[in-house]
């Protein structure tokens, strides 16, 4: 068990402490379920009220929380990011140990840093390149002429197809599918031909992928994930797509080819976005919003509509579909207004 004084916390995360400096802290939890040798958090508004009955030992808090928290605390500019700093000091995740297992399946072109962990069932494929300090877990399989850099880690039964191009310290998580094929189909004859997707996926240093999430290998050009972008599970992203540095990808999103995604993007769950358009810098898209033509202007975005009860959305619906027929009668109208007002003038 990890066990850190509120003083030496306050070291890590740039903190001062309110109360006991030696108190000892063994684990972190929610506001909810801590215990008194946990350390909490605030970090969103809505859980303020928690405080009043929680049983941490301490809690991070901005300056202004503290002041009216009778509790020890850790006061901290950005509570969220002092306890995402702090969980790498609590994770009780399995490190592998280092070096090759004799159950992996290893291609003797290969070359392999000899500071990696290769897992047993793993498989390097021909040519590939193996950065110094990365993991590749049980099951995980590794594409001919593949390149990784460092620190990188591929968790269990994740895939990486050939020729893609891994920065450092990224992260595929389990069941992720990297360079597999594009979904392109030229029709001819009434028959659908396959193309081959001749492209690669670049993911530059500290993308995280989530679990299960596809990104299709480009069908010409290169599939590009930038520096530090984040992408949830069960997410599509297909070929030539381009997502810029930092931008968020929440899960069940689906990315049409040849889209390009700026910078500092968030994408909320469930977001679709058409093929062929352009997203600039800055933008947040809310929840099940579908976009179809290119975004200019920074800003969040919406489409749909919000839900209701049944009977009044089966309302909603209905009028939706007059829709067309009131703004036809509305411009008659407008119509009709303009001929009065200038036989009026007329008199």
């Amino acid at each position: 068990m990890t066990t850190w004084t509120l003083a030496r916390i306050a070291e890590l995360v740039g903190g001062v402490v309110q109360g006991n400096p030696e108190y000892s802290i063994h684990g972190l939890a929610t506001l909810k379920s801590a215990q008194a040798h946990q350390l909490s958090f605030l970090a969103n508004p809505l859980y303020k009220s928690a405080l009043l009955s929680t049983q941490a030992g301490a809690v991070l808090l901005s300056a202004d929380d503290a002041s009216t928290y009778q509790g020890q605390a850790l006061i901290v500019k950005s509570p969220y990011a002092a306890y995402a700093q702090l969980t790498h000091y609590f994770d009780r995740t399995p490190t592998p140990t280092v070096g090759i297992h004799p159950q992996a399946i290893i291609a003797a072109s290969a070359t392999i840093d000899p500071t990696a962990c290769i897992a047993a069932g793993a498989v390097i494929g021909e040519d590939a390149v193996i950065g110094a300090g990365t993991m590749i877990e049980s099951g995980a399989v590794v594409g001919a002429r593949v390149t990784m850099g460092n620190q990188c880690r591929i968790r269990a039964n994740a895939v990486i197809h050939h020729d893609c191009l891994l920065g450092n310290r990224v992260t595929i998580h389990s069941g992720a599918v990297i360079g597999d094929d594009g979904f392109g189909f030229a029709p001819h004859q009434g028959r659908w031909h396959k193309i081959a997707q001749i492209g690669r996926v670049v993911l530059h240093d500290d993308v995280d992928i989530g679990s299960n999430t596809t990104i299709d290998r480009g069908a010409l050009d290169d599939t590009i994930i930038h520096q530090g972008a984040i992408i949830d599970n069960q997410v599509q992203i297909a070929h030539n797509v381009e997502i810029g540095a930092h931008t968020a990808i929440a899960a069940c999103c689906g990315i049409s080819g040849s889209s390009k995604i700026g910078a500092h993007c968030v994408l909320a769950g469930g977001v679709g976005l058409v093929g062929h358009i352009e997203i600039c810098d800055k933008v947040h898209i809310t929840g099940m919003t579908m976009i179809t033509k290119s975004i200019t202007k920074a800003g969040s975005y919406s489409s749909g509509t919000a839900f209701d009860s049944t009977d009044n959305w089966k309302k909603m619906a209905v009028r939706l579909k007059k829709l067309d027929d009131m703004a036809k009668r509305v411009r008659e109208l407008e119509t009709l207004v303009k001929q009065l007002t200038a036989n009026q003038s007329s008199v």
